[in-house]
C-alpha cells in the first residue's frame, strides 16, 4: 500500500463518506459538519449502518464512544456489533441512536461536585466534526461527555463551545470588511509533542517512573546535555524504527505526523504534525500520545510524557501553534506583503494582544499542573510570566501607529553566507525568541507553555474564548461606526496604548525581566496553587458565561478537580519516594557500609598497622548519610500525615507545595549524595547515567 493509500485508511473521513453514503445523505451530513447544524435521526441511521459496514470490512467487531474526561486521558467502553436473533443466531447491527448517543457512568469520573456519587447517569454525544476511526478491532467514535443535566464533564465540550464563540464573533468582524461569503471561522492548531524514550528494562526497575512518570531520585551523570550534541543529532537505529512505525500508525488514523527529530536532552525527541482544526488537533494529539506509548513498548522502550522526568536536563513541552482560518481559505493572522496597510490583519492581531493581556491569568491556569511547575521558567521553557513576542517589523508597525507616525518598511535583505556555490537566502523580518511564552511566528502564535503530558484543550479553550470576547467588543463598536476605517484605526491605536505592557522582545529568562514585569503589573504565578485561585474570580467566570463556554458551576468544578489532582500527585510522589528510600536505598547504603567495614576488618586482621583512614572516612560518611536520610524520610512522612483532611482544596494544595514537596526535595538531596558514593552494583535501581545513555 502506498503512503497516499495508507493515510487515513482507518478513518471514516469525508472521502469515504462521499463514496459510500447516498448523495442526499452525504450532503446533509456535510452541511451538519460545515455549518454546525443538527443531524436528524433518519440521516444518523443511514450513516451508522454505512459506518458499521465500512468498519467491519476493516476488521472491526466492536464500537466505542471515545471521549476525553477530566482525567486528562481518553476513555472508551466497548460494545460489539453483535445482536442475537430468534433461533440462536445473531446479526451485526449499529443504529443511528447508538451512533449519536451513548451512556456512561458519570459518577466514576472527576466532576468537581457537578455529580454526586449516586448520580451515575452521563451521556456521550457524537462529534460529527471529528471523524470516526478504527483502533485494533474497534470503531472509535469521537464524542463529547456530559452529565444528566447537560453539565460538561469532559475537555471536548468546552472546546467546541469556544470554537463556536470564536467563529461567531470573528464573522461579525469579517462582515464589516465585506467578507459575506464566510460561513465559518475555525481555530487551527498544530501541537508539537516532546517526549523521552528510555529502555523498558531500566524503566521497569524504577518505581518512581512506573508510579509517577518522573524520577524522584537520581544523581546527575558526568555528562548530560552540556555539549548540545543530541539536538537534531543522527537518529539511532532503534529510535528511527520507532519513529517510522509511529508515523505509519498515525497516518492510518489520519494524523498528519510531519516532522521528527532529536531534542535538546539526551533520549528526548519531538514529533510535530501539520495544522488542523482545534478539536481535531486535540483528538489527534491524544491519539499521538497513545500511539507513542504503545509502539514504544514494541521496540523495547518506555515513552515518558512527563513534563520533567529527569532533573538537570530539559523537560518536555507541547508547543501549541494557534491561528484562525475561514472556510474560504483565509488565514486571519496572515500579515500579507504590507502588514502596515492590512487593517483587517492588524485588528485581529491587536485582538489577540488585548485578550492575552486581559486574561494572562487564565492562560497560566490553562497550563498549570504539578508536573509543569517543574518545567516553567527552568531555562528550557518559558517563565510563568505571560508575555507576547511580535518580532521587529510588527513591533515597529505598532509603535508607529501608537505615536501616529508613518511606518517606513525596511528593504527585504538577503544573507550572504560567504560561499559562492550557496544561494543568497531571503532574510526574515525578525529572529525567533525561544524564551517567549507566546510568540508570533509568521501567521500564527506559538504558545510554548503547555506541558508534554497535557491535553491541549484547556489552552485552546482560553485562547478561543478570550479572543472571541475581545472581538465581540470590537464588533459592537465597529457596527455603530460611520467611518469604518477611522474606527478600526482608533481601536488599533487604543488597544496598543492600553495593552502594550504584555509585549516583550528580550530574554524572558533574565532577572531583569522579572523586575520589569512586576513594574508593568504583569502576573508571576510560579506554582499551580498560586495560579488556580484566579480561575474563580468573578470577572473570569463572567467571561466564560458571556461566551457560553462554561457555566459558573462548571468553572468551580474544574477549580476543585485541578487542586485535588495536584494534591493527589504530590501524595503519590511522596509515598513512592518513601517506598524507594525505606525499602531500597537505606538497605543498599547499609549493605555497602557493611561491605566496606568488613573489608577494613579483614585487612586489619592480616596487616594490623595498615592505614584504613579511607575506609573509616567512607563508612563514617555513609553512616552520616543514613542518619540524615532516615531523618528526612521521617519528616516527609510527618508532612504527609499533617495534610489537612477537611480543609478547602486550596489549603491542602498549599500544604503539599510548601511542606510535602519541600520535604521531598530535602530527602532527595541526601539520597542523591549517597548514590554518588555507593558502589554501583549495590545501588538498587539504574541511575541517570544508564537511563539517559542506553539505546
Amino acid at each position: 500500500m502506498s503512503l497516499q493509500e495508507t493515510f487515513g485508511s482507518l478513518v471514516f473521513n469525508d472521502a469515504v463518506m462521499r463514496q459510500r453514503l447516498p448523495k442526499e445523505t452525504y450532503q446533509v451530513l456535510h452541511r451538519t459538519i460545515a455549518e454546525g447544524r443538527t443531524l436528524n435521526a433518519d440521516v444518523a441511521s443511514v450513516v451508522a449502518n454505512t459506518m458499521k459496514d465500512w468498519a467491519m470490512e476493516k476488521g472491526a467487531t466492536h464500537y466505542t464512544h471515545w471521549f476525553q474526561p477530566m482525567t486528562g486521558v481518553t476513555a472508551e467502553k466497548h460494545d460489539s456489533f453483535l445482536s442475537p436473533i430468534e433461533g440462536g443466531g445473531a446479526i451485526m447491527e449499529f443504529s443511528g441512536k447508538e451512533l449519536v448517543r451513548g451512556e456512561s457512568d458519570a459518577s466514576s469520573f472527576p466532576s468537581g461536585g457537578l455529580r454526586s456519587t449516586f448520580e451515575a447517569r452521563g451521556y456521550t454525544a457524537w462529534d460529527p466534526t471529528s471523524y470516526a476511526f478504527i483502533k485494533g478491532d474497534t470503531l472509535c467514535i469521537p464524542t463529547a461527555f456530559c452529565g444528566y443535566g447537560g453539565q460538561a464533564l469532559d475537555k471536548k465540550t468546552p472546546l467546541l463551545r469556544s470554537m463556536q464563540a470564536l467563529s461567531h464573533q470573528a464573522k461579525r468582524i469579517l462582515r464589516l470588511f465585506g467578507h459575506h461569503d464566510v460561513k465559518k471561522v475555525t481555530a487551527t492548531v498544530g501541537p508539537e509533542q516532546e517526549y523521552f524514550l528510555i529502555d523498558r528494562e531500566l524503566y521497569d526497575q524504577r518505581k518512581d517512573l512506573i508510579y509517577t512518570g518522573r524520577t524522584l531520585l537520581g544523581a546527575r551523570p558526568p555528562k548530560g546535555q552540556e555539549l548540545d550534541d543530541h539536538y537534531f543529532g543522527n537518529l539511532k537505529p532503534r529510535v528511527a524504527a520507532f519513529m517510522r512505525e509511529v508515523d505509519e500508525e498515525l497516518w492510518k488514523l489520519g494524523v498528519s505526523a510531519k516532522t521528527e527529530h532529536n531534542e535538546a536532552a539526551p533520549c528526548q525527541h519531538e514529533l510535530a504534525p501539520i495544522f488542523t482544526t482545534a478539536n481535531l488537533a486535540t483528538d489527534h494529539n491524544q491519539l499521538t500520545m497513545e500511539t507513542m506509548r504503545r509502539v514504544a513498548a514494541k521496540h523495547g522502550f518506555a515513552c515518558l510524557l512527563h513534563e520533567k522526568p529527569f532533573a538537570g536536563v530539559n523537560g518536555s513541552g507541547k508547543h501549541n501553534n494557534w491561528s484562525m482560518s475561514t472556510d474560504t481559505g483565509m488565514n486571519l493572522l496572515e500579515p500579507g506583503e504590507t502588514p502596515a496597510e492590512n487593517a483587517q490583519f492588524l485588528l485581529f492581531l491587536v485582538a489577540v494582544i488585548k485578550a492575552v493581556d486581559l486574561h494572562q491569568d487564565l492562560l497560566r491556569i490553562s497550563v498549570a499542573s504539578a508536573g509543569n511547575d517543574h518545567r516553567l521558567g527552568a531555562h528550557e521553557a518559558p517563565p510563568a510570566i505571560v508575555s507576547i513576542f511580535l518580532g521587529d517589523e510588527l513591533q515597529q508597525i505598532l509603535d508607529a501607529l501608537e505615536h501616529h507616525n508613518a511606518y517606513v518598511a525596511g528593504e527585504k535583505t538577503t544573507m550572504n553566507i560567504g560561499v559562492k556555490t550557496l544561494p543568497r537566502i531571503p532574510k526574515d523580518t525578525t529572529d525567533r525568541n525561544r524564551t517567549s511564552p507566546l510568540a508570533f511566528t509568521g501567521n500564527k502564535f506559538e504558545f510554548r507553555m503547555p506541558g508534554s503530558a497535557m491535553s491541549i484543550s484547556e489552552a485552546n479553550v482560553v485562547l478561543n474564548t478570550a479572543v472571541a470576547d475581545v472581538l465581540a467588543d470590537f464588533a459592537d463598536e465597529l457596527e455603530k461606526a460611520d467611518d469604518l476605517r477611522a474606527a478600526v484605526e482608533q481601536i488599533v491605536v487604543d488597544t496598543i496604548t492600553r495593552h502594550k505592557r504584555i509585549l516583550f522582545s528580550g530574554n524572558s529568562y533574565s532577572k531583569e525581566w522579572k523586575q520589569e514585569a512586576e513594574k508593568r503589573g504583569l502576573l508571576n504565578l510560579p506554582s499551580t496553587p498560586d495560579a488556580l485561585p484566579y480561575l474563580i474570580l468573578p470577572r473570569n467566570i463572567a467571561l466564560f458565561e458571556r461566551q457560553r463556554v462554561y457555566t459558573g458551576e462548571e468553572i468551580h468544578s474544574r477549580y476543585e478537580i485541578q487542586l485535588e489532582n495536584y494534591c493527589k500527585i504530590l501524595l503519590i510522589e511522596g509515598h513512592t519516594m518513601l517506598d524507594m528510600v525505606n525499602q531500597e536505598i537505606i538497605p543498599a547504603v547499609m549493605a555497602y557500609a557493611k561491605k566496606v567495614a568488613d573489608s577494613a576488618l579483614a585487612k586489619r586482621a592480616f596487616l594490623p598497622d595498615l592505614d584504613l583512614s579511607c575506609e573509616e572516612r567512607l563508612v563514617r560518611r555513609l553512616n552520616e548519610l543514613l542518619l540524615g536520610i532516615s531523618e528526612k524520610a521521617r519528616a516527609l512522612e510527618d508532612s504527609m500525615n499533617a495534610l489537612p483532611r477537611d480543609e478547602k482544596p486550596l489549603i491542602r494544595a498549599r500544604h503539599c507545595r510548601d511542606q510535602i514537596f519541600q520535604a521531598m526535595e530535602s530527602l532527595r538531596k541526601l539520597a542523591d549524595q549517597a548514590e554518588m558514593i555507593t558502589e554501583e552494583s549495590i545501588w538498587p535501581f539504574p541511575g541517570y547515567g544508564k537511563l539517559l545513555t542506553t539505546k
